[in-house]
């Protein structure tokens, strides 16, 4: 079995461990979440995030050998993400992964989990894009977009100055008293609901790939307020969801043609909204890499595939791994 990679990440609310060999191949892909522990608050907790994965990571990584039917003995490395994220929730993750490296006498690699999602397209299951490639990264915490030459080799293009699209999506749930998470919910009222019922405002800032939904939450905030008893709840949700969807598809527009490239891969939780996926595959002239669903939220598959071009090169870290909170790549 050629270079199984046990990772692990923590890095928010979902616990995961997977085993991948060869840096592309998903022989298990655990994911345990939380969204019980943290709906009644609205949103995600650090200090009960990090007690629920000191509860069950054990049993989580036992869970992924046993799936991927291999032992310690057949493990090349341990794998661990070790930011950015809630730091909490980091510390968890990075301490086991030593515990297991220093214990099976293992090499340890500490992965940057925004490489994590830009490497799910280098998983087999529809993968990968043709190189190079521009990778959009949107989920709760992040909204940026990457110019990828080959594993390894990224430089970002644009980035969220404010909110992130999936903390937006959330927000506006709350406001609408639709629990949490917000984005599948959005997402599932807005196919029921009319995209322009409602002309929400788009931060294009044709002068830059980066990206912002503060002002589109504010809106919406200020429609609810001052509209409630005249909409339904499906028309704001097909409303919002369209503002957003409509600013990341310019963005990958814009990004493409100022770098000449012709494939798109999208990645991170929001990559898992329906509507984002069928707009992003009408793109004319791009070929687009959409990964199954499973591969875009938070998971330790895509943690392993970044670590493979680590693991080749020797980049091992050692006990002294510590994750940091805020963690750009590069």
């Amino acid at each position: 079995m050629s270079q199984a990679i046990l990772a692990i990440d923590t890095s928010c609310d979902d616990t995961s461990a997977a085993v991948v060999c060869g840096g592309s191949e998903v022989l298990s892909n655990v994911v345990s979440g939380q969204n019980g522990v943290h709906e009644r608050f609205g949103g995600i907790v650090p200090e009960l995030a990090a007690r629920r994965h000191l509860e069950i990571i054990e049993g989580v990584v036992d869970e992924a050998l046993t799936s991927a039917a291999i032992s310690f003995g057949a493990v090349s490395a341990i794998a661990v993400c070790k930011g950015p994220g809630l730091i909490g929730s980091l510390i968890v993750g990075t301490a086991f992964a030593k515990a297991l490296a220093y214990v099976h006498r293992l090499p340890l690699i500490g992965v940057n989990h925004l490489e994590g999602h830009i490497c799910s397209a280098f998983l087999k299951e529809g993968g990968p894009p043709t190189l190079p490639f521009i990778s959009l990264v949107v989920s709760g915490g992040h909204t940026s977009l990457y110019r990828v030459d080959s594993r390894g080799r990224y430089r970002e293009l644009g980035r969220s100055r404010d909110d992130a699209a999936g903390e937006a999506y959330d927000k506006v749930a709350k406001m609408l008293g639709l629990g949490f998470p917000g984005g599948p919910i959005i997402d599932r009222l807005a196919h029921k609901g009319n995209p322009r019922a409602v002309p929400f405002p788009r931060a294009y800032m044709p002068q830059t790939l980066d990206f912002s939904f503060s002002g589109l939450k504010t809106s919406v905030r200020s429609f609810i307020a001052n509209n409630a008893s005249n909409i339904t709840v499906e028309d704001i949700c097909a409303s919002f969801q369209a503002a957003v969807i409509d600013v990341l598809i310019r963005k990958i527009e814009w990004a493409t043609a100022q770098q000449n490239i012709t494939s798109v891969a999208l990645s991170g939780g929001v990559a898992a909204n329906d509507g984002l996926r069928e707009r992003i595959t009408r793109l004319k002239g791009i070929e687009t890499y959409v990964p199954p669903k499973p591969l875009c939220t938070d998971n330790a598959a895509m943690i392993g595939a970044a670590a493979y071009e680590q693991f080749l090169k020797g980049d091992f870290a050692d006990l002294r791994l510590n994750p940091r909170a805020y963690l750009p790549v590069g």
